[in-house]
């Protein structure tokens, strides 16, 4: 039996009696929401902002009436400190290291948040409990300095480091290392979604629900951006909300907010991608299931009563809410006898053809010379994570799966490569890619794109973008098991990183003839799972020494991919390792617990201390 950890795919055997009342029962009961206008107009391409509070309030209650069922987050509301300025660097040499390993991360050049950080001298560590600061180089000095209250993830910028939590960001003065000072604390009263540290500055993503009672002004950074009703981009054509998105930059030497935009959206599945020129943030959507139901059962009109009909047809005209039309559709399904093995014949066609319809994916695009919305734009299905999108030469690519869920219980999924303009109209797609699988991993280098699709076997599928209108796939491989995250070693080397027979599995493929991909070696090891699987910050290349470094559960594992060949060469007996850094030609490997520095010319452990 194959692996697949997102989930057992069922295959639905003889149809039961009622098998679409439970469809309508657990769009009923999962609360399930949806994006599109009454319809199934699409969203017009310009945002306007809302007028006043009045037209908001409106539009909210109209988009109540439409949702199902709504379970946002809860805010968080903090306490702030006053900003002071960050003194200047003390002169003289400091004894730190000159080779200093950086975050993995999408676009070289933004860095990314994440719970280890190091300028060469110290590292900072942000753990389960408290975040650290440990001097680290050189290894024989190995100790922590100081503690910082809280944890999160973190960003550094010469003496700055940003703490961001739950709670709040807060920026610290680390000029003194042993004595770390709070210069500024922003709170939150919104969810964080996404940070990006860029020439100097932080750019935020937040969301803020619309559930329970709205006030204006909304604070999703407390005190620090002021948002107005009028303030706020929609559709001209009305679209169920849950949340507004709010992004801004924010200078982190003082914690001022210096420009801010703010949206509409919903909180289904967000994701945040940062170009040199642009902010893009999606989410996903699918349609009305009530009307989704009323438009196939109206094409079934030979297999209906015609009572039953000109019931649905007044319950379609009725002032109800869509939830409170499921439950009399539901009870009215259930009145009469209907042929259910036919009905579900047809369902099973309707939903097939019409999957593209049945999940959406919209985008938002924001400059960042203005800080403007300059387009948004919407593709079928959804995307897997921020490598499923990709900026190049004024083009966004951008890799989906299509699966609505109806399709989860019998049907088959399918995939998508879309090529967008400036302006997010679609300019070139590839379509179904690999049936009846979906994407495990996507990475996209210059003019060709990796996709990794899985449901029995793990094809590499090879795309030649050099076209935008007309991308195409030009090789593919077929390996078992799947891969979860893409790393290029350079233009003709790509590690793949994933899992086979619920082992954790290390691939090395050869793209040096893209119509003829090659795993040249694999690796398995005796582990279950890595954090790599979950995020790509886990992952470090060490392209000097021709190794990279890969945690897992029970311990931290060092591969050599010299000579073209996977080999374990160092490995790390510490649970729960997080993360590795080097410096110089010393490796320190960070768990919860320990921090233990390897000798990279050797190997050996030079030194470790508790944490």
């Amino acid at each position: 039996m194959a692996e697949d950890y997102r989930g057992v795919k069922g295959k639905a055997g003889s149809l039961k009696t009622g098998v679409l009342i439970l469809f309508i029962l657990l769009a009923i009961s999962s609360g399930w929401l949806w994006l599109r206008s009454p319809g199934g107009k699409a969203p017009a391409r310009g945002l306007i902002k809302f007028s006043s509070e009045a037209e908001f309030f409106q539009y909210l209650s109209k988009s109540q009436e439409w949702l199902s069922g709504y379970w946002g987050m809860g805010e968080y509301p903090l306490g702030k400190a006053p900003p002071s300025p960050i003194p200047a660097p003390e002169g003289g040499e400091r004894e730190e290291a000159s080779r200093i390993s950086e975050t993995t991360i999408q676009v070289k050049g933004i860095d990314e948040p994440d719970i280890v950080k190091t300028n060469g001298r110290h590292l900072y560590f942000s753990g389960s409990r408290d975040t650290k600061i440990i001097r680290a180089f050189p290894p024989p000095e190995l100790s922590v300095v100081s503690r910082l209250e809280g944890n999160g993830e973190l960003l550094l910028l010469e003496n700055l480091l940003i703490l961001l939590s739950r709670e709040g960001i807060t920026g610290y003065d680390i000029s003194d290392p042993s004595s770390p000072r709070e210069l500024w604390n922003v709170e939150l009263e919104a969810n964080l979604l996404s940070a990006r540290l860029y020439q100097g500055k932080i750019y935020l993503v937040t969301r803020t629900p619309l559930g329970g009672r709205v006030s204006f002004p909304l604070q999703p950074l407390k005190a620090k951006v002021l948002v107005k009703a009028t303030d706020i981009h929609h559709p001209p054509i009305p679209i169920p909300v849950d949340s507004v998105y709010t992004a801004s930059i924010l200078d982190p030497r003082e914690g001022r907010v210096e420009k801010s935009v703010s949206f509409v959206g919903y909180s289904g599945t967000s994701i945040v991608y940062m170009s040199r020129a642009s902010l893009y943030l999606t989410y996903t959507s699918s349609p009305s299931p009530f009307e989704t139901y009323y438009h196939f059962l109206s094409g079934c009109t030979d297999l209906l009563p015609a009572d039953l009909m000109k019931r649905m047809e007044r319950l379609m005209g009725y002032d109800l809410s869509d939830a409170a039309k499921m439950v009399e559709l539901e009870v009215l399904l259930s009145s009469v006898d209907l042929p259910w093995e036919e009905l579900w014949k047809r369902w099973e066609g309707y939903v097939a053809e019409r999957k593209r319809e049945l999940e959406t994916t919209h985008i938002v695009k924001i400059g960042l010379e203005n800080f403007e919305i300059v387009a948004q734009g919407e593709v079928p299905g959804r995307p897997l994570n921020q490598f499923s999108l990709d900026e190049e030469g004024g083009y966004l690519r951008l890799a989906t799966t299509v699966e609505p869920w109806m399709l989860r219980w019998r049907g088959e999924s399918t995939n998508d490569v879309y090529v967008l303009d400036r302006e997010l109209k679609v300019v070139g797609s590839l379509r179904d890619l690999s049936l009846g699988e979906e994407i495990y991993a996507v990475r996209f280098m210059g003019d060709k794109g990796y996709v990794v699709t899985f449901r029995e076997t793990d094809p590499l599928h090879v795309i030649d973008l050099s076209h935008p209108s007309k991308p195409e796939v030009v090789g593919e491989l077929k390996v078992p098991g799947y891969s979860s995250y893409l790393h290029p070693i350079n233009d003709n080397l790509l590690l793949g990183i994933g899992r086979e027979n619920w082992k954790v599995k290390v691939s090395l493929f050869d793209l040096s003839s893209p119509s003829q991909p090659m795993e040249l070696d694999r690796l398995f090891l005796e582990e279950y799972w890595s954090e790599i699987l979950e995020t790509h910050h886990a992952f470090l290349l060490d392209p000097d020494h021709e190794v990279f470094f890969l945690p897992a559960f029970e311990r931290g594992y060092v591969i050599s991919y010299g000579e073209k060949d996977l080999e374990v060469v160092g490995v790390v007996e510490s649970r729960a390792t997080r993360r590795a850094v080097y410096l110089e030609d010393y490796l320190y490997v960070i768990s919860e617990k320990n921090l233990t520095v390897l000798d990279e010319r050797t190997w050996e452990t030079v030194n470790e201390i508790e944490l």
